[in-house]
């Protein structure tokens, strides 16, 4: 079983890999993705985007995190792949999956799922141009505006030499809308010779077992669900295992809430300090009542001194007084 982290634009940055990754049970996270256009990146774009370059590509915890590119050129795309294995890769990812509109209007992510022509032609250029010890991974979505050529995307993949593919098993039409359509995947192993990994809507052990049974895939990549509670993956591996689990208490949660704040004191601008734990928050509450609590305190608030007020105020009344 591998259980990988998924590359949420926007969200899982260096700071939310290494905390997720403290608590255990993931196998892989990919990076946000390094934009392609016509261009060799210099070296410091790939080490903002993917700072564990400097760790030998692993979270503080040891965990492998993999670079991901978005393009549609196999020249540049090609390009750029050796210059993330230059640098050090362990792996690279593609995104054939974004399904925003201002990113597939520039010839990028989910809309290239009309062209599984093209996506071999980037695939195999990326492949050719990194040394055959770094894996050449993708993500897709079951297709664009429906899954009519789903055979043909995944036979493509596969024949440019992938080495992984993970497939959210929605279509760029269907959004995050659920459910997501495990049972689409079922229908690919006969078609499929590298590893497959299912993505979407896996909330719980339950949902995970429910995906596994559908899809036929042991190894799934965990999105929202992971960011709404935590130890999502390690409770997977460890009831998958036939062992109890009791489920993180929303006081060790908390401190890795706190930690966000504090790093992001350390290393955002003022104006965006409240950025991340606000937006952490929105997932958390999903699973934790309390952070629906802290979230009401701090959501309209903008220095960091008032909303470190308030997380203090948090920790005492639920931490200590509660206790």
């Amino acid at each position: 079983m591998q259980l990988h982290l998924a590359p949420m634009e926007g969200v899982v940055n260096a700071r939310m890999r290494a905390l997720l990754t403290a608590i255990g049970g993931i196998d892989r996270c990919i990076t946000e993705f390094v934009r392609i256009t016509d261009q060799l990146l210099p070296a410091r774009v790939f080490h903002r985007l993917c700072p564990e370059l400097e760790h030998g590509c692993k979270t503080p915890s040891g965990t492998p995190v993999y670079i991901q590119l978005l393009g549609g050129e196999p020249g540049p795309m090609a390009e750029n792949a050796a210059r993330a294995a230059s640098l050090g890769a362990i792996g690279i990812d593609t995104n054939f999956g974004c399904p925003a509109k201002c990113v597939n209007r520039h010839r990028g992510g989910s809309v290239l799922l009309d062209e599984p022509e093209l996506l071999y032609q980037i695939i195999k250029s990326m492949r050719s141009a990194v040394p055959a010890s770094i894996p050449v991974t993708a993500k897709i979505r079951l297709g664009f505006n429906d899954d009519s050529k789903l055979i043909d995307i995944v036979s493509a993949i596969n024949e440019a030499g992938a080495n992984g593919l993970t497939i959210h098993a929605r279509t760029k039409s269907d959004g995050y809308k659920p459910p997501a359509h495990w049972h689409q995947l079922a229908k690919l192993h006969d078609v499929n010779r590298i590893p497959l990994v299912a993505n979407g809507e896996v909330w719980s052990p339950d949902d995970y077992q429910a995906c596994k049974q559908q899809s036929g895939c042991s190894d799934v990549m965990l999105g929202r669900g992971l960011l709404a509670r935590p130890d999502l993956a390690l409770a997977i591996k460890t009831q998958s295992l036939g062992k109890k689990y009791h489920r993180d208490e929303w006081a060790n949660i908390f401190l890795l809430v706190e930690a966000l704040f504090n790093d992001s004191v350390a290393s955002c601008a003022p104006r965006h300090v409240g950025g991340p734990i606000k937006q952490w928050l929105g997932y958390l509450r999903r699973e934790y009542p309390q952070a629906q609590q802290l979230f009401d305190k701090i959501k309209r608030l903008n220095s960091a001194a008032d909303i470190a007020s308030a997380i203090h105020e948090h920790r005492d009344y639920h931490l200590i007084v509660a206790a």
